[in-house]
């Protein structure tokens, strides 16, 4: 089990990361909020640790790299919960920090939920259930409730966000919709993707 690496970034488009560790290249995906922790590091000039969790399937092996502890635990019990993949669970943390999560279960808000894509009614009441179960945890409770946020533009920087966004489940249409009136001449494309996924889980 892989459960840490430090090393270079030498790729970077979101979702997808590819680290370097001693000329090895390690490919992961990651949630937007660690993207944002991230910062602008890439091309190999900064040297960054991120915590992993390895996910076996019948077909692959996958990779996913997480900035804080707080992200990897709900990452964790995220998957556990019946119908909730990887790729979900990253769309969760893509769209609302830990703490936010943890209040939004709390509030017993579905509708800001079912904002995230992929997560329909069935989903929301799912993970509404479940996952207040696993807060009430002893162990788990206290470290996500004190969680915080972690967190010169062109065409290519509106189609990398565009991309970015369909890799986490929206449509193509839904993208540019939510990244409609957003000014792609001050922000890069990480900072309208922060924005757009603000916009859908209002």
């Amino acid at each position: 089990m892989i459960g840490r690496l430090r090393g270079r970034i030498v790729e970077k488009q979101p979702p997808r990361l590819v680290i370097d560790v001693a000329g090895v290249g390690y490919e992961l995906e990651a949630p937007m909020s660690t993207f944002f922790a991230l910062g602008q590091a890439t091309n190999g000039d900064h040297e960054t640790t991120l915590l992993t969790q390895m996910v076996v399937r019948d077909d692959a092996l996958l990779l996913y790299g997480f900035a804080s502890a707080d992200e990897r635990r709900l990452f964790r019990e995220l998957i556990k919960v019946s119908g909730v993949g990887a790729k979900l669970a990253l769309t969760v943390l893509s769209g609302m920090s830990v703490a936010d999560f943890v209040a939004t279960i709390e509030a017993d808000d579905a509708a800001r939920l079912t904002g995230l894509p992929g997560v329909g009614k069935k989903t929301a009441a799912r993970l509404l259930v479940e996952m207040r179960d696993k807060l009430s945890g002893s162990s788990l409770a206290p470290a996500l409730a004190a969680s915080a946020d972690q967190v010169g533009s062109n065409g290519s920087t509106r189609r990398d966000a565009r991309e970015a966004l369909v890799a986490l489940g929206y449509k193509p249409a839904e993208a540019e919709k939510l990244m409609q009136g957003l000014d792609t001449d001050a922000l890069d494309s990480e900072a309208l993707i922060r924005e757009a996924l603000r916009r859908a889980v209002r």
